[in-house]
């Protein structure tokens, strides 16, 4: 069909342009904050390229439903705009009849927004929880470079070396300030060198002085030593790490009876749901008059879009917390909306003038025809 066609061309075109605005808009957004984490410490460096990939596969839902949202909200205002809607539905097109040419256009989109939501996320979030996890293994000395200040994983001390030698677990010339219990220590040695105790890591220096400073009375000790043993940390034993409940595989959530496993499941499963909705909203939220040169429908849309996952976040936080089942949750928020958007929908197609029907006809070719007549 002509109708049929033309408008999906025209809804993919609008969808493309927009999801690669807001994917440059995330990412630039993104790439600054993982590089503040970076340089705090949260991980290496390196892992900055993995970790930006993961981050935007784990927001990847969204950003398709708001792409899919705007591209439907902004065809069909312009058919409006255009009077092109009006000539549809001389010819027979209802606003019924675009849910199906919508949702033919929309299914690719679910299909991606579904495998994103209840695969693709949790596993960019193990992911991400694996590359941290194997930051934090590493020691303190391994984590500097040589001539730049480095903060450790615990943030209570800092650390600068002048080189590395013997596999990154000794460093010579070591400066180190460490900051516990109202003390602050300025520590300076010729060598550290990393060495484990059981599940306790310690840094053994060589050849150096200690000033310590009592931050409440600002009084000083100055020590010099041939060796000393600071305690830097704990190794962790990865059996011991309890995986979060964002990065476990969706069936694993299903077997779970846990009130964080319903929350997260509300979300995954309320996302694909959500961006159906946007479909639909989007048809009903649409409708405009050429006559108007302002048209407010797609601040309309966006001010929707906002209040909307607001809710969907609204409602796992009630799952979380036992105030609602994962399934009442869906069919609470995303059942209401799908209903309201149908209602105008159908609202819409009924506010003809009184005494009006439309008549239909499909031609030989497949085309609607027809017009509205008097009843």
């Amino acid at each position: 069909m002509l109708f049929d066609s033309s408008v999906r061309r025209e809804l993919w075109r609008s969808f493309i342009g927009t999801l690669v605005v807001l994917l440059t808009v995330v990412l630039t957004m993104v790439l600054i904050r993982i590089l503040g984490q970076a340089t705090k410490g949260a991980f290496a460096p390196a892992d900055v390229s993995l970790v930006l990939s993961y981050t935007v596969i784990g927001q990847l839902p969204i950003l398709i439903a708001l792409a899919l949202f705007v591209a439907v909200v902004s065809v069909l205002s312009r058919l409006w705009r255009d009077s092109e809607m009006v000539v549809w539905q001389a010819s027979g097109a209802r606003q019924f009849n675009f849910v199906p040419t919508l949702l033919r256009m929309a299914w690719p989109v679910l299909a991606v927004v579904a495998f994103s939501s209840l695969v693709a996320r949790p596993w960019a979030q193990s992911q991400t929880q694996v590359l941290k996890y194997r930051f934090e293994r590493r020691s303190d000395m391994a984590r500097v470079s040589p001539g730049q200040f480095q903060t450790s994983a615990d943030g209570k001390r800092v650390f600068f070396i002048d080189s590395h030698s013997d596999g990154q677990q000794t460093g010579k010339n070591v400066f180190m300030v460490l900051t516990d219990k109202g003390q602050e220590s300025v520590i300076t040695a010729r060598e550290g060198q990393l060495q484990l105790d059981k599940d306790l890591r310690y840094l053994v220096l060589s050849q150096g002085e200690r000033t310590q400073t009592d931050l409440a009375t600002s009084e000083k000790t100055l020590s010099r030593f041939e060796t000393a043993r600071i305690l830097v940390g704990e190794v962790a034993d990865p059996q011991k790490l309890a995986p979060e409940v964002r990065s476990l595989p969706t069936h694993a959530l299903l077997r779970l009876k846990t009130r964080e496993a319903g929350g997260e499941l509300n979300w995954r499963f309320g996302l694909v749901w959500a961006t159906m909705n946007m479909v639909l909203a989007g048809l009903s939220l649409a409708a405009g008059n050429a006559r108007r040169n302002s048209n407010w429908n797609l601040v309309y849309a966006l001010l929707l879009f906002v209040v909307y996952f607001n809710l969907l976040s609204l409602s796992q936080n009630w799952v979380t917390q036992g105030k609602l089942g994962w399934l009442t949750g869906l069919l609470l928020v995303h059942g209401g909306l799908t209903l309201g958007a149908l209602a105008v929908i159908w609202w819409r197609d009924g506010a003809l003038m009184p005494g009006q029907t439309v008549a239909r006809r499909v031609g030989p070719q497949g085309r609607l025809r027809g017009g509205v007549k008097q009843a």
